[in-house]
């Protein structure tokens, strides 16, 4: 079992930063797959950026440029730092972890809240 905690979240004016957290614990002993996601009211969740276990990276076009996902394994933590936020952004986000990468995953957290305001 992993167990995963979000936070960061908040609400910030459009063209504003946030930087969102995972804290991972639990069954470690091997390097996962690790995703953000989000999904908007009345939306269906959407994969916005992951990173694999050998550190490759992908991106959603949506946040492509302006999103960058990152991981310090010394601290079982995943990142997401966000720039030029929009209100489209608007969303409850999560993180999630699986032994590869392959939606759905196996492993989620309960999601922090992200706000942009126009």
């Amino acid at each position: 079992q992993v167990q995963l905690v979000e936070s960061g979240g908040g609400s910030v004016q459009a063209g504003g930063s946030l930087r969102l957290s995972c804290v991972a614990s639990g069954n470690l002993d091997r390097t996962y797959c690790m995703g953000w996601f989000r999904q908007a009211p009345g939306k269906e969740r959407e994969e916005i950026a992951e990173i694999s276990p050998n550190g490759g990276t992908a991106y959603a076009s949506s946040v492509r440029g302006r999103f960058t996902i990152s991981k310090d394994g010394t601290k079982n933590t995943l990142y997401l730092e966000m720039n030029d936020l929009k209100p489209e952004d608007t969303a409850p986000y999560y993180c999630a972890a699986d032994y590869v990468c392959r939606d759905p995953f196996l492993y989620w957290g309960q999601g922090t809240q992200v706000t942009v305001s126009s």
